[in-house]
């Protein structure tokens, strides 16, 4: 790879890295090429960009925003072989992970970072496969601020016999 190919490819992880807020480091390195077509064709399928390369690479376009992302914490999983994993939903990586590792030892989570929290080893992908999605969240905040709304129609509703002859009592005593 040339020095112009690789200052390329800095430059198009810099801008993945700018406008993805959610992204996986893994290693998928014992996989054959049977299996890595096959996680890549699942990642497509779910919105997920899978890209193999360089760690060094990696390093040089996680520096330029080290210190305001905090992407310094995960220049230490920057060993080994490393694919990078994109995505617009937090957890969307680490269930297509939890999935495909039923029938594979592969690929190991060695980072995440979400939305400036990073999270070293394998040992939380569980917790990130349970991370709940935007749409998930504004769901629950759509029902939880109804659910006042429904109680005071469905009391007003109840009591409507007695609202009306609350008014009516404070009619034939204005009278």
């Amino acid at each position: 790879m040339t020095r112009q190919d690789k200052a390329q490819v800095i430059e198009n992880l810099k801008s993945k890295f700018a406008e993805s807020p959610f992204f996986y480091i893994t290693d998928s390195s014992s996989l054959n090429v049977a299996q890595v077509n096959t996680l890549r064709q699942k990642c497509f399928e779910e919105g997920i960009e899978m890209h193999v390369v360089k760690n060094t690479l990696v390093k040089k376009a996680l520096e330029e925003n080290a210190d305001e992302k905090g992407y310094s914490l995960l220049y230490d999983v920057l060993k080994g072989p490393t694919a990078l994993m994109f995505s617009n939903v937090a957890n969307a990586p680490a269930k297509l992970i939890k999935e495909f590792r039923k029938d594979h030892d592969k690929p190991v989570l060695k980072a995440a970072y979400i939305d400036t929290d990073v999270f070293v080893g394998d040992d939380n992908l569980g917790a990130l496969a349970e991370l709940k999605s935007k749409e998930d969240l504004l769901g629950e905040v759509i029902v939880l601020l109804q659910s006042p709304i429904k109680n005071v129609v469905g009391s007003l509703k109840s009591g409507q016999n007695t609202i009306s002859g609350l008014l009516k009592a404070l009619e034939s005593r204005a009278n």
